[in-house]
């Protein structure tokens, strides 16, 4: 199944327990300082989260779009993988100082890694 593939490419992992050094980001100024004007990357995929709500870049050679928002301290998205719609999901967000981790259901389901670029 390709969004299986994407998942993997993106590095989705178990959920466990989050590293130390991760710190959450709690709100939206925080977000887009973060990540404005930068691109989020890992091996077969990057992204650019901008600062108007839009989502762009590619994974696994396609075409990666969508929208996001900040709801009570989580990174709500809506996201389309080529053809395969991915839906909406509040995410935790936390920074180590060189990688940005997003966690699925608010927390409690999967993660992804990106380094900022």
């Amino acid at each position: 199944m390709r969004l299986v593939a994407f998942l993997i490419a993106c590095g989705a992992t178990v959920a466990g327990p989050a590293a130390a050094d991760f710190e959450r980001v709690t709100d939206k100024t925080q977000f887009i300082q973060l990540v404005d004007g930068r691109t989020l990357s890992r091996p077969l995929v990057k992204l650019e989260v901008r600062s108007d709500g839009r989502i762009d870049g590619t994974g696994m050679a396609l075409r990666v779009s969508g929208g996001w928002g900040w709801e009570q301290g989580y990174f709500c998205r809506d996201l389309v993988w080529g053809s395969e719609d991915l839906g909406y999901n509040c995410q935790v967000v936390s920074f180590d100082g060189k990688r940005v981790r997003f966690h699925s259901d608010k927390g409690t389901g999967d993660y992804a890694d990106f380094r900022l670029r």
